[in-house]
């Protein structure tokens, strides 16, 4: 008997090194293992003796393995990998009036493939601090995306130039939250304050510091942000104190919740700028019309001649009011959605003075197309709109499958809203550059659908017309795409994207 028992203790510790070659062989531990189950059931081993060695045959297997090569911070608590790469087909195309010189008018039409990339990290810190660093193409603030075959490096005809295809910080910013009410940041930022691309592009990234109080009463969460953002840096700084621009924001806020799965949103902000600049028109008034004559190219109008400022920030102080009701939409065959009735409205307080500095500028400029008078009720824009897609997504003014940010298969999204922004209303170097190309005295309709084909893959078409507001002025502000009509009489864009959100 004893000798049958030292025989079987050999065979199971034979069986037990057989399991730990066979285990560290495979690179992983095995729930169950074949061998160890046939000596169970012949009675050799017990259940216990069997998990026992299979543990320290998985110990043994993890100390065997070389050790990893990354290391990552003590300070960091967690990292995460965020982005989206995009492609897109555009169609942009324009017209103004006719020329008295030449009489007719322009058109000018801009069909492109494009692509974006945005990647990065964020993550939390210990001690109540979190970050982010995210990496774009394209140096355009209002815009990430490149062009397939635009060939920019002096002299080249090569196929797939890379000269435009380059990485750019978007991204990277600090946060504290040292208490629930409470929370800062400092860096070039995702932008921290309630409001829609009528008003910013959602594509920019504001510089500088950022603080949020938030308190709950009750069905009501209240916020109040404040932020400093670096509009244009000085050198040399010649000021006293900085001559350096900032943009300042103010905002009070409330969302409150309502019964039956409704809510209403609320934050009205003020604008105002600190420092006037040293260049690129920022310290010059506003003109926003464009040339009296037709120039070499038989383009009437440019809008990105020097003698017709469309980038100057005076006589702004905007006040803004963003709102929005969510509600839910029940129906017994199709489910549940979430709907959204949405909208923004902004004034600017020195929108005359604006205007009457326009006339000016027009009228010492032999360049500029003149104003007949100074238009001083062209102080005002606003939006309304409705959106509707399925329940579970967040939603909201840059938010939704339609912008990228969110993304579940079998999900889709739509939303419509008209947009009106008078000509001295507005910072034109802020608002949405592909509705309507960054420009003032322009109105019309936004139309997009989006549908989640699976976790991570979006298509999103797009659609937006446009016409002028008053025909007695210019379509001021300067975008990249279309620089070279002022003023714009009608303008289409169609937008074709695929995403893959990661």
């Amino acid at each position: 008997m004893a000798r049958n028992k030292r025989l079987n203790k050999w065979i199971a510790g034979g069986a037990g090194v057989l399991a730990a070659a066979t285990m560290a062989n495979r690179l992983q531990a095995q729930t169950s293992d074949p061998l160890l189950d046939a000596l169970i059931k012949k009675g050799i081993l017990t259940e216990k003796e069997a998990q026992d060695i299979k543990a320290e045959a998985q110990t043994n297997m993890m100390s065997s393995m070389p050790a990893s090569k990354w290391k990552i911070a003590d300070s960091i608590k967690s990292i995460g990998l965020y982005g989206d790469v995009r492609f897109r087909y555009e169609y942009r195309g324009v017209d103004n009036p006719k020329d008295p010189v030449l009489n007719r008018g322009n058109t000018y039409y801009l069909e492109r493939f494009r692509y974006a990339l945005r990647a990065g990290i964020r993550g939390e810190l210990f001690d109540d601090w979190n970050y982010g660093i995210r990496l774009e193409t394209s140096t355009n603030p209002r815009s990430p995306w490149a062009t397939f075959g635009k060939n920019t490096t002096s002299g080249s005809v090569t196929p797939a130039d890379k000269a435009q295809s380059g990485i750019n910080i978007g991204q990277v910013f600090l946060s504290w939250h040292p208490a629930d009410w409470y929370e800062m940041t400092v860096g070039r930022m995702p932008m921290p304050l309630y409001t829609t691309p009528m008003v910013w592009d959602s594509d920019i990234n504001p510089e500088g510091a950022f603080e949020k109080f938030k308190y709950s009463l009750g069905m009501m969460d209240l916020f109040a942000d404040f932020g400093q953002f670096m509009y244009q840096f000085t050198n040399p700084d010649t000021g006293v104190p900085s001559s350096d621009t900032f943009l300042l924001a103010w905002q009070l806020g409330a969302n409150v919740k309502l019964p039956r799965d409704m809510s209403f949103k609320i934050a009205p902000v003020v604008y105002n700028y600190v420092g006037n600049g040293s260049g690129n028109g920022l310290n010059e008034a506003f003109s926003g019309q464009g040339l009296a004559t037709p120039d070499a190219n038989g383009l009437t109008n440019p809008n990105n001649a020097p003698g017709v400022n469309q980038n100057g920030i005076n006589d702004l102080l905007v006040v803004e009011v963003p709102a929005e009701f969510n509600f839910k939409i029940v129906n017994p065959t199709l489910g549940t959605y979430h709907a959204r009735v949405f909208g923004d409205f902004a004034y600017n307080i020195n929108g005359s003075a604006r205007a009457q500095a326009a006339k000016l500028a027009s009228d010492s400029d032999v360049n500029a197309a003149h104003l007949s008078r100074a238009y001083t009720d062209q102080n005002k824009a606003y939006q309304i709109g409705f959106g509707i897609g399925n329940e579970g997504p967040v939603y909201g003014p840059t938010q939704g499958l339609v912008y990228g940010s969110t993304s579940k298969k079998n999900t889709w999204e739509a939303r419509v809203y008209w947009q009106h922004i008078e000509q001295y209303a507005l910072d034109v170097n802020l608002i949405d550059s592909d509705f309507f190309e960054g420009r003032g005295n322009l109105q019309g309709i936004y139309a997009a659908f989006s549908y989640s084909f699976t976790d991570a893959i979006i298509g999103t078409a797009r659609y937006g017309y446009a016409s002028r507001i008053n025909n007695n002025i210019g379509t001021g502000g300067n975008n990249l795409d279309i620089p070279v009509i002022n003023p714009i009489n009608n303008y289409n864009l169609v937008q074709l994207d695929l995403t893959w959100r990661f």
